[in-house]
Order: C-alpha cells, then sequence, then structure tokens
C-alpha cells in the first residue's frame, strides 16, 4: 500500500470521514488512485476557498470535521482565508496537501507551485501545520489532528506531504484504531466554588458560546436550575431552544442587554471568547462586566482575555456544566423568566428600525421552512438575522460576520452544510457583493444536487460600507458596484431562479420550490422595502 491510499483508508475506516473538498492537481492525483472504490464522497467546488468553506459548513453543521485536499502553493494560499474564518470561529477542519519533493523544499529552484515555505505561512491560521518527511509516521500525524479536534480547542489542522511520498511504500499498520480520548474536566475545588458564588448571587447572568453546541440538554437544565438570563451568542444560537423564556439572544451589544450585563453581580461564560463581534458589533466598548466573572473555557489563555475573570476553569465546556449542574438539587428562585421577559421588550427588535425590513424576510422562512440551517456571509439579512433569529436546536445559524469576517462565505458553507445534514432545509442568505466573491459554487449544487434555497439581498453594492463612508464623511468611493444580471447567471449553471419585491412574492418563491437542487430567490432590497410601506402588500396572502 501506498502512502496516499493509506492517507485515504485511515481516514475513511479510522476516522470516519465521509466526504472531502477539493480540486484535483498534477500534484495530488496520486491522492486520487486512493479514492477511487471507496465509499468516501469527493466534492469538486470551483475554487479552493470554496472548498475551504464548504469544510467549514459540513463541519458547523455535523459536528464533525471538514476533510480538504489542496494542491501546492495556489491551492493553499487560496485556503488561507477559510482557514482564518476556521481559526477565528474555532471550526475542525482537516487540510491535507501536496508540497514540493522533499529534496528541493527551501531550495527557491522555481519549481511548479514553489513557496519559500508553503508550512510557514499557513500556520499562522492553523493549530498546527506538519510536514510529512516519512510516509510511516502518517497514522500518528493524524492521531495528532483528530486529538486536536476532540481533546482541544478546534480549529484548522495542516498536514502538507511531499509529492515524493504519495507513492512511497508504507508498514500497513495491522489497525489503527481511533484513540478514545475523554473531555478535560474541570478542577472539583474550583468547581464548588463556581457553584457557591451562583448559588449566592442576586442578579446572576450567564453567557453561552459555541463551545457548548454538543451539549444544548445539559446548558439548557443548567440554565434553568439557576435560573438566569442567558445570551447565546451567534454560534450558540438555538442552544436553549426556540423562543426559550430565559434566552436574551445574541444582543450583547444592546443597550438593554449592557444594562443587565454591567448590573450582573455574578457572571458566567462558558465556551465564550467574550469577543467584540459577540459583544460589541457597534465597535464602542461598551460591553461591561463588574461583577465577579466565572469563566470556563477548554484554552486556559482564553480565560483572561477581554474581560476580568475572577474564577477560571479549564475544561470541556458540556462536561463542566454537567458537573457543576450536580451541585443545584434544587431550582433557584431569582425573577429569571421576569427579568428576560422586561430585557427583550425594552429592546422590542420586531419594531426596531435598523431589523423591520428583515422580520417578514424571517418571518416567512420560518413558516415555509421552520427546520432550515440558515447560513449566512457579511450582509444586511444577516446582520438583523443575528438579533432576530431564534433556531430550535444549535447547528441551526451560523454565518461569516463573525470573527474573521470573511466575504464570500455563506453559499459554499451552505453547500457544505447540505451535504453534512441531508435531512434538513438550507438556506444561504447572501448579498450582491460579497456572492460574488463566490458565485460560482452554483455550479457545485447543481452538479451535485444539493437543494440549498440562496436567498440573495440585492441592494446595489456594499451597503454596509457605504453607511460607515457616509457617516465619517468620506466620499463614496468603490461601493457602487456593477451587479450582473444573477438570474441570467443562475441560469446558465442550470440553477433556477426568481426575483422578488414582497414578502407575498417571496412566500410563493418558497412554497412553490422543487427540492430537487439549488433555486436562487433575488430580492430586490429597493422594491421590498418600498412594498413593506404599503399596506396593500402587507395584506397580501
Amino acid at each position: 500500500m501506498t502512502c496516499a491510499e493509506l492517507l485515504i483508508r485511515l481516514l475513511h475506516e479510522t476516522y470516519g470521514v465521509r466526504a472531502l473538498f477539493g480540486i484535483p492537481g498534477v500534484h495530488t492525483v496520486e491522492l486520487y488512485r486512493g479514492l477511487e472504490g471507496s465509499d468516501v464522497q469527493h466534492v469538486t467546488p470551483r475554487h479552493e476557498q470554496g472548498a475551504g468553506f464548504m469544510a467549514d459548513g459540513y463541519a458547523r453543521a455535523s459536528g464533525q470535521p471538514g476533510v480538504c485536499l489542496i494542491i501546492t502553493g495556489p491551492g493553499m494560499t487560496n485556503m488561507a482565508t477559510a482557514m482564518g474564518q476556521a481559526l477565528a470561529d474555532s471550526i475542525p477542519m482537516l487540510v491535507i496537501s501536496s508540497v514540493n519533493r522533499r529534496d528541493t523544499l527551501g531550495l527557491g529552484q522555481g519549481r511548479l507551485h514553489e513557496l519559500p515555505s508553503q508550512q510557514q505561512m499557513i500556520s499562522g491560521v492553523a493549530r498546527f501545520s506538519h510536514t510529512l518527511l516519512d510516509a510511516n509516521t502518517l497514522p500518528e500525524v493524524l492521531a495528532r489532528a483528530f486529538a486536536v479536534f476532540n481533546g482541544a480547542r478546534p480549529g484548522p489542522v495542516h498536514i502538507e506531504i511531499p509529492i515524493d511520498l504519495f507513492n512511497a511504500p508504507v508498514n500497513v499498520p495491522v489497525s489503527w484504531p481511533a484513540p478514545r480520548l475523554y473531555r478535560a474536566a474541570p478542577d472539583p475545588e474550583g468547581l464548588a466554588e463556581a457553584a457557591r458564588l451562583l448559588k449566592a448571587a442576586k442578579q446572576p447572568l450567564v453567557l453561552l458560546g459555541g463551545g457548548c453546541v454538543a451539549s444544548p440538554e445539559v446548558a439548557r437544565a443548567l440554565v434553568e436550575k439557576l435560573d438566569a438570563p442567558t445570551v447565546t451568542t451567534i454560534n450558540a444560537k438555538g442552544l436553549l431552544g426556540r423562543d426559550h423564556p430565559l434566552d436574551l439572544g445574541a444582543n450583547a451589544a444592546l443597550p438593554a442587554v449592557r444594562e443587565l450585563a454591567a448590573n450582573a453581580d455574578v457572571i458566567m461564560a462558558v465556551g465564550t471568547e467574550l469577543g467584540e463581534t459577540d459583544y460589541d458589533v457597534v465597535f464602542d466598548g461598551g460591553f461591561h462586566l463588574n461583577g465577579t466573572l466565572i469563566r470556563i473555557d477548554l484554552d486556559p489563555e482564553q480565560l483572561v482575555r477581554n474581560q476580568r475573570v475572577t474564577l477560571g476553569l479549564v475544561g470541556d465546556a458540556g462536561l463542566s456544566l454537567e458537573l457543576l449542574l450536580g451541585h443545584f438539587s434544587e431550582p433557584l428562585q431569582r425573577d429569571g423568566k421576569v427579568r428576560t421577559a422586561a430585557v427583550l421588550s425594552a429592546l422590542n427588535l420586531p419594531n426596531d428600525p435598523a431589523f423591520s425590513d428583515f422580520v417578514p424576510l424571517y418571518a416567512m422562512l420560518a413558516e415555509h421552512l421552520p427546520e432550515a440551517i440558515l447560513v449566512g456571509d457579511s450582509t444586511a439579512p444577516v446582520y438583523a438575522g443575528n438579533h432576530l433569529v431564534s433556531q430550535p436546536a444549535p447547528r441551526r445559524y451560523f454565518n461569516a460576520s463573525t470573527g474573521y469576517g470573511t466575504l464570500g462565505y455563506g453559499l459554499p458553507a451552505a453547500l457544505g452544510a447540505q451535504l453534512a445534514r441531508a435531512d434538513l432545509p438550507v438556506v444561504a442568505l447572501v448579498g450582491d457583493g460579497g456572492v460574488m466573491f463566490t458565485l460560482s459554487e452554483i455550479a457545485t449544487a447543481v452538479e451535485e444536487r444539493l437543494p440549498v434555497v440562496i436567498v440573495l439581498w440585492h441592494n446595489a453594492g456594499y451597503e454596509e460600507i457605504r453607511r460607515y463612508m457616509d457617516a465619517n464623511g468620506v466620499a463614496r468611493l468603490g461601493v457602487d458596484i456593477q451587479a450582473p444580471n444573477f438570474l441570467t447567471l443562475a441560469e446558465g449553471f442550470g440553477c433556477p431562479g426568481v426575483l422578488v419585491e414582497s414578502p407575498a412574492e417571496l412566500a410563493r418563491a418558497l412554497a412553490n420550490r422543487e427540492a430537487t437542487g439549488p433555486l436562487l430567490i433575488e430580492i430586490d432590497a429597493a422594491a421590498w422595502q418600498k412594498n413593506l410601506m404599503s399596506p396593500g402588500d402587507n395584506n397580501e396572502e
């Protein structure tokens, strides 16, 4: 067996990988010999960045690492942006690439796809990057990668294999079972102290981040025992279930939630960075925690970032919540539901002018696709949805407006989510500016017959940047960009499309869709906003 054949065998048989994302190149063709006849699905995106975003969406929707096969040099530079987004949001992604022959590395001989140091370049967007120098060490290196995914703070891992090793014979292990890795538990004494502080609290607050998504039941049970208002970040949406009476949603940047947070005497933050794209999206530094802060995180360094911590516990979020729950035999009574309802009433999100254009959009999606996974780019409907949307379960709402904040994410990530969860509908929420980064992935959706609904908000350029320019007295340059005819482009790819100008037309498009392949729904933003002001349209059925 060759190194390339062993790689595919280990990925599939040992680690249960079901799908790979990649574009074949002359440096990676030997990997495809290992794929022939296997049960692993290979998906060919139209750009390596698309491959990375698909793997990201696959991982977020399924909880399993997304895996990419990428060529040397330009393949990896194209992948770097997707890896940066995954690193920022702690998404498990395995990137396996080729690299030039071992005897040529670092020599600068002008070889095909050569970089001075591919590993050095990519290390900044990976948990680790490893160059395989001996084919027989492949099982150990893969085990390291999956140890990061299953036992540490996850993120992208890069393994590069010199092209002269693909055909190298290997000593085939009789078996290489995946190691059983148990989750890290917090210190019992620290856990008891955390429980004592929470029991004594008069106005507690809980902050739950994306690190908790694997443990919705225990998170919900503990929040209810604490009777504490709870912020669930963008990546934690659905953790408590839809419209839970203690859920403040991802609204930590809004005044009423900020006031509640500033007045809380004990705050417990679990599996969250406490970063600005979750707690300070207005970027004014106005989110303050003045009380006793308890933090639980798998990464010890994260415990001391962004806010002053009183008690830090290193441990897996789900296991920590489970062990902490054991300290509370009876539910506490702190008027949590009343406090939460008062804050939500003060927010009055459906009537907030900043979000009102999108209330009917999400109402139509909830009515026609109530179980859908909503995957977004950095675009106006997503910025509003971060505040408005409530989901029935975790892993049903994610986008690129957090952390790294890249454009072009929404469409390919939605395709990855659909491949991971064929049992659920998936909606890609994109804008006319951002979608142009990865519009070619419609071809992948058609080829794979993925029934993703692509909702394209067309507001004629980069609206968010236009507003920033206006607010800062900068002339509008580079933001009023020329858009193509999206329906014609979609048709050219073999994807049906429809233009809608009102909620009623959106409802008809959703009701009449054929779930046998992708559908592009282009919303004319100007017409939509105009029709919302017309009472006649709002009464349409």
